[in-house]
């Protein structure tokens, strides 16, 4: 069975989701249609670029994933079909795919479906789930696309050292109140060799001299830091809310100071 996600800012109080759904529906009513998130923060890319990130390799070849994030074109930005790894993303050309992808696509396409003056308001609904059924159906991305290139770039600080030093900022911070920041875990590991170190963040208020494989690896209560299932250092608190116990925001600065035993 053919498989569209969908992630989108659209949130669960209003019918947009559900007439995204059903226009898709409408268009292959066999298709198994998966909700990512519909609780990204309103025309937050950053957000939808690390949700999508975090959940595409999970998916099987051949899923089409509708992103619906700040999805109106201006004279920068078009709606694109982008073939990568095997799997196809849908959504604008406005620096989101670049924060996603790890290296070029397979094949950009732009998008040539034309929405009736009216549903230029909604292009998830008007242009992106068209575009996805049409895949569904057997059809090729040249016949609603014209190649392209390059996406546009969108910059994002990453994690870098400075001396003996890493430093990173908090990225997102989840359900549980469980803090993710942008450094990874092979960067950790090359960086540190056989050295010693300690998380500090809130300017040094707290600490953290360790990295545990599992939130219970520290009582209930306690700080802990550990690598994610996205390869991404995660400062929680085991069964509590890091983000309002240690008053950690998203941008916030996390620092990694090393040291020689």
């Amino acid at each position: 069975m053919a498989i569209i996600t969908l992630t989108t800012d659209l949130g669960l109080k209003d019918h947009y989701v559900g007439v995204v759904k059903g226009s898709i529906l409408k268009d292959c009513p066999n298709v198994q249609i998966v909700d990512i998130s519909h609780q990204i923060p309103a025309y937050d890319i950053l957000e939808a670029a690390f949700t999508l990130k975090s959940s595409y390799s999970s998916f099987p070849d051949g899923t089409i994933h509708i992103l619906g994030v700040n999805p109106e074109v201006n004279e920068e930005s078009n709606h694109l079909l982008i073939e990568y790894k095997n799997q196809f993303f849908i959504g604008a050309d406005n620096g989101v795919f670049s924060l996603i992808f790890d290296e070029k696509p397979q094949r950009i396409f732009e998008l040539t479906i034309s929405p009736h003056e009216e549903d230029l308001t909604f292009p998830t609904k008007d242009i992106f789930t068209k575009a996805a059924c049409h895949i569904i159906k057997g059809g090729t991305p040249e016949m609603i696309g014209k190649p392209v290139k390059d996406l546009v770039e969108k910059a994002l600080f990453r994690a870098v050292s400075v001396g003996n030093t890493l430093k990173g900022l908090v990225i997102h911070i989840d359900h549980y109140g469980n803090v993710m920041t942008n450094i990874e875990e092979t960067f950790f590991k090359s960086f540190r060799a056989a050295r010693d170190f300690v998380i500090e963040f809130r300017k040094g208020e707290y600490d953290i001299k360790e990295i545990s494989k599992a939130y219970n690896d520290v009582p209930e209560g306690e700080k802990v830091a550990l690598f994610s299932s996205s390869n991404l250092l995660e400062i929680a608190i085991n069964k509590g809310d890091a983000s309002k116990l240690l008053g950690l925001r998203k941008s916030d600065t996390i620092r990694i100071e090393f040291y020689d035993r």
